[in-house]
């Protein structure tokens, strides 16, 4: 029996393609592998939106049959409600935008998955995401995968050594065609199922209605950059820089984008596209987090993306005047900076790590 076959693997099956085919590829692999489905979420009393978990799962159990392998159904719920979803709305009401994707995969998925995956037995945990590892000297490096469109790396940014250690990607050296042709040739049930989009308990809730069931709106005057009051908000959370608005400011018929809160106030700024108060050419970012767990030298010339699958953009970090933070010096103007997103450097196909933009 070789190595690989002595190694035990708890995949996650979501019952989508992706981890469908990680599934298929690690039993190919001769690993000794069992599927998990992780339920993270059901609609209470407090709290609904769309969550089609029953559908998946039935999915995931289609797959691990056809494939021959036990499934798992395990329950975060309690996890993720408190880690991301707490998270979420903390952060709207603080007048920012969060990215939830980013703390589920470093608190829950990769964070409790994984020590309840160790605690039964398994040497790794494995998902479908759109990622690669190699390791250099004792330092496992986070790569793009090589689908660049479907590049997950962005949300798995915030993983460290430890988790990294004890973790598989298994579709990160396919692109997103070979994967479907796999899933097809190998006549998995989930083959031809659509990709899932977006966060999945929001489901096609519009955001504002969702956030609305824990944040009460709170009117106050919305200001154009020269301090004109030009109409009236709905609550500060609603809003995202770079949003755009409602109406046109009076006289005019370019429309008006969001370009600034002022939480204290409680005064929305808005702005015509071209303004200069909707891009900077410099930023701080807090809670910077190194995929290595070394911090990097400064000065450092390489990429950032700001939001998932944005263009790189050329920039210069520096350290900051406080410990875990670092400064962003953009080539050019960068616009509709939003604070609460996460800002991910790279160099040469690396992830190197991220932190929250102030």
């Amino acid at each position: 029996m070789s190595i690989k076959q002595k190694k035990k693997v708890l995949v996650c099956m979501s019952g989508g393609v992706d981890s469908s085919v990680a599934a298929l590829l690690l039993v190919q692999a001769g690993y000794e592998v069992t599927g998990a489905y992780m339920k993270q979420w059901s609609d209470s009393k407090g709290l609904s939106g769309v969550c089609s978990w029953k559908d998946d799962r039935r999915d995931a159990l289609r797959v691990a049959a056809h494939l021959a392998i036990p499934l798992l159904t395990l329950d975060f719920e309690k996890e993720y409600r408190k880690w991301v979803v707490k998270y979420m709305f903390d952060e709207y009401r603080r007048g920012r935008t969060p990215n939830p994707d980013v703390m589920c995969n470093k608190y829950v998925k990769f964070g409790f998955w994984m020590k309840k995956a160790r605690e039964l037995g398994f040497d790794y945990l494995a998902t479908g995401h759109y990622a690669q590892l190699h390791k250099v000297g004792k330092v496992l490096k986070l790569l793009e995968a090589k689908d660049k469109e479907k590049d997950q790396t962005y949300f798995l940014h915030q993983l460290g050594q430890e988790q990294l250690s004890h973790t598989l990607f298994p579709i990160g050296h396919l692109k997103k065609s070979q994967v479907r042709a796999m899933a097809k040739k190998n006549n998995l049930p989930t083959a031809e199922r659509a990709e899932s989009m977006g966060i999945c308990f929001i489901g096609e809730v519009p955001m504002k209605e969702f956030l609305q069931q824990k944040i009460k709106p709170k009117k106050g005057q919305i200001l154009n950059t020269v301090g004109e009051k030009i109409g009236e908000h709905e609550g500060l959370p609603f809003y995202t820089i770079g949003q755009r608005h409602g109406f046109s400011q009076a006289g005019g018929t370019e429309p008006l984008f969001v370009v600034g809160k002022n939480m204290k106030k409680n005064e929305l700024i808005v702005g015509l596209e071209s303004d200069p108060a909707l891009y900077k050419k410099e930023i701080r970012v807090e809670n910077m987090h190194f995929v290595s767990g070394q911090t990097l030298k400064f000065p450092l010339q390489c990429q950032v993306r700001m939001r998932h699958r944005q263009a790189f953009q050329k920039v210069i970090v520096t350290e900051g005047k406080k410990a875990k933070t670092i400064v962003l010096a953009f080539q050019k103007s960068q616009k509709a900076i939003t604070p609460g997103q996460f800002a991910v450097l790279y160099k040469d196909g690396e992830c190197l790590g991220g932190g929250v933009i102030e």
